[in-house]
């Protein structure tokens, strides 16, 4: 579905850094949401995100990683999608001013209607770093 290998944001990276090597505590505010996008993002910039219908970010379950990487354990479902093709995802915290730290493009796009229901089932949404 969706590989997000090494496709930290820049923010992301840092926060990773800063915890391994003990400089700080910079755990993200859970829990943590998944996005869509109609326009991929970069390190350094948001994708644009998906708006209307009852669209919402939902909320990302995730198993301890092995081996350097995990996946999402509960489908995540958008429902009422409104008329769009999304490109890819986006992974960001419950701040009150939300965080943006992983982002990523779908191996193929999707295009849905609008009330259509996009899901990305357990399992592949996938995480690594190597």
């Amino acid at each position: 579905m969706s590989p997000i290998a090494d496709n930290l944001s820049g923010t992301g990276e840092n926060r990773c850094l800063d915890f391994i090597l003990g400089l700080s505590s910079t755990a993200p505010t859970t829990p943590m949401k998944v996005a869509l996008v109609t326009a991929a993002g970069s390190d350094t910039a948001a994708g644009t995100e998906v708006t209307g219908g009852s669209y919402a970010r939902q909320t990302l379950s995730v198993a301890a990683a092995a081996s350097g990487a995990t996946s999402n354990s509960a489908d995540l479902v958008f429902a009422g999608m409104p008329a769009a093709t999304v490109v890819g995802v986006e992974v960001w915290d419950s701040a009150g001013s939300p965080v943006r730290l992983w982002y990523g493009p779908l191996t193929d796009p999707r295009t849905v209607l609008a009330g259509d229901e996009l899901q990305i089932l357990a399992g592949e949404l996938d995480f690594t770093l190597s």
